[in-house]
């Protein structure tokens, strides 16, 4: 699966985005705009919200390599491969979510609750 990499959010034409759920700016890096599109985790975290049927709050997805190491990542963070997403749980049963995620094909995952998110991945399954 190919992965589409823009030095904004804004670069990325219409015709390249087709995850109707989620736009741009939300899987952009919050540091510095730039996107890296993984189409694979992009119609899995699509295939999650339709399951789901609720929206998906994304806190984070893809990091530049600086606004990861600002913000503490891990330095060989999934988040930079744009194949790893943060999701907010407020509207979610994180048992039912994790259940949604595995079934869609998330393989990592960990789960944060004092700050109240999910992080979910590609793999290597890990938990």
């Amino acid at each position: 699966m190919p992965t589409l990499t823009y030095r904004h959010f804004r670069d990325v034409p219409e015709s390249a985005w087709r995850w109707p759920s989620f736009s741009p700016a939300e899987i952009a890096c919050r540091g510095t705009g730039a996107i890296k599109i993984n189409t694979e985790a992009m119609d899995k975290l699509q295939s999650l919200r339709n399951r789901l049927g609720k929206p998906l709050i994304v806190r984070s997805a893809y990091r530049s390599p600086e606004h990861n190491r600002a913000v503490g990542g891990a330095p060989a963070s999934m988040h930079m491969q744009g194949t790893a997403f943060d999701i907010a749980m407020s509207n979610h049963d994180p048992v039912a979510f994790e259940a949604a995620a595995r079934a869609v094909g998330f393989l990592g995952f960990g789960f944060y609750p004092r700050s109240g998110f999910m992080h979910i991945d590609l793999g290597p399954a890990r938990q």
